[in-house]
């Protein structure tokens, strides 16, 4: 009996001692290696991080855009981020010393991003059958053009707005860019169509597509990150910073088109004289501001006219923007009188109701609303020219989108009905238009 129970108690050593150096073994290899075995691995020769699913998932995405010469370009932000942390170091990596260790896109995450600019796409179709033979499961967005809203024969027209690419447990997001008549890049909105499996990826994780929008063209650079050629923004700070403020709103071409079918277009010799200097007035104003690095938008009237109509409105006889007064520059007025604008009157303080405004060709002129930010509320100043008299004009609080207007990116306020109801009343808002002349004092 006690050399029975001796051989049992031997053999539940030796179990537990197995166990025990298996659970050693398994600890080992999945945790200690992550953290600790690059000095291990290096001396071994040995390349940390190169069999992961992401890194293996964007190097075929790389092989195949680059055997079709489809040019992507990496947009992703957290690798972004990444690089541009480290950006002389990545500058200065080729092939031959590139790391042992890969630092940036096995970076655990679920999708990496990239975009294309679809009017450099030349073998769409091809390049989709080719990716589905090299395992990605792949899934095309499509929705209508809204470039050909104004156009009744075209309008509901589809185009790629984006691609999903997955292999394995990771996906590439391929963003599909549009050239719009202002020279920049769109994308659009990515909208699940009801035969879509919602759980063909996390969609909620991916960082472009929860609504449309716009970004100035970027020049690019080839990189080696991880041992692959990959295309970047040759400033990858500034495209970081422009992704949160990238949304972009559609002028309301449909509405636009019923409004002219009820108050006919004025086409007066006068009034397209107007429209054709008021735009080039928008425009100059545009690129001075933008050299100056000043945010503004389109407001009063002008913002009016492209809500309610996509277009200017012939009878308002000036162009009207808004800027923070936390943007103001000391040098605006002499940026303007160098652009060829002269100043016709200066009203307010910059610590209270500053506005602004030049004078431009034919007698067309430019106003400049500054705005006040309270804690509940913001504020724009008027003076009365004649008699001196102060208003104040008080706005709900509101953000800044992207719009095209003109042939010309502009911002206008995302909260469009609510500034244009703060300014003019409910008349000029959807199920209320009236094609009446503007009216100053109609502002609250």
């Amino acid at each position: 009996m006690s050399k029975i129970s001796k051989n049992v108690i031997l053999v539940l050593l030796t179990l537990t001692s197995s166990s025990f150096l298996l659970f050693q073994l398994y600890y080992y290899k999945h945790y200690l290696s992550a953290k600790n075995g690059s000095g291990l691995s290096k001396s071994k020769g040995s390349r940390i991080g190169f069999d992961g699913t992401q890194w293996r998932a964007v190097k075929k995405f790389i092989m195949l855009t680059s055997s079709q010469n489809v040019p992507v370009f990496l947009i992703d932000p957290l690798i972004l981020e990444l690089i541009n942390k480290n950006f002389e170091q990545v500058k200065n990596t080729s092939h031959a010393s590139s790391t042992s260790e890969c630092k940036f896109f096995c970076v655990p995450r679920d999708f990496t991003t990239f975009a294309l600019q679809y009017q450099l796409w030349k073998n769409e179709e091809g390049w989709f059958r080719i990716a589905e033979n090299m395992g990605f499961q792949c899934l095309k967005i499509e929705s209508k053009d809204p470039r050909l809203d104004w156009i009744d024969s075209l309008s509901g027209t589809e185009i790629p707005l984006h691609y999903i690419c997955k292999l394995a447990s990771h996906a590439i997001h391929l963003v599909v860019f549009h050239e719009r008549s202002g020279n920049y890049l769109w994308h659009g909105h990515l909208r699940l169509k009801g035969h879509i499996d919602r759980k063909f990826v996390p969609f909620r994780k991916l960082q472009f597509g929860r609504y449309p929008g716009a970004f100035d063209r970027p020049e690019l650079q080839q990189i080696t990150v991880d041992g692959l050629d990959v295309l970047i923004p040759k400033d990858p700070m500034r495209f970081l910073e422009e992704i949160p403020h990238s949304r972009f709103i559609e002028c309301r071409y449909k509405e636009a088109r019923a409004f002219f079918q009820q108050y006919l277009d004025d086409n007066t010799v006068e009034a397209v004289t107007f429209q054709k200097r008021a735009k080039e007035l928008l425009q100059l104003a545009a690129k001075t501001l933008k050299k100056l690095g000043v945010r503004f938008w389109l407001s009063s009237g002008t913002c009016l006219g492209w809500y309610r109509q996509c277009s200017i409105i012939p009878y308002s006889k000036d162009v009207d923007l808004g800027i923070f007064i936390q943007d103001y520059k000391s040098d605006i007025i002499s940026a303007f009188q160098d652009a060829g604008l002269p100043l016709k009157h200066k009203f307010g303080k910059v610590e209270d109701s500053l506005e602004l405004s030049f004078q431009g060709k034919d007698d067309v002129k430019l106003d400049i609303f500054f705005f006040y930010e309270e804690t509940d509320h913001m504020w724009n100043g008027g003076t009365q020219a004649k008699t001196g008299k102060k208003f104040k004009y008080l706005f709900p609080k509101f953000t800044l989108c992207w719009t095209e207007f003109v042939d010309t990116k502009f911002r206008v306020p995302c909260e469009t009905v609510e500034y244009i109801e703060a300014n003019y009343g409910r008349s000029t808002t959807p199920g209320n238009e009236a094609a009446h002349p503007l009216r100053s004092g109609w502002r609250r």
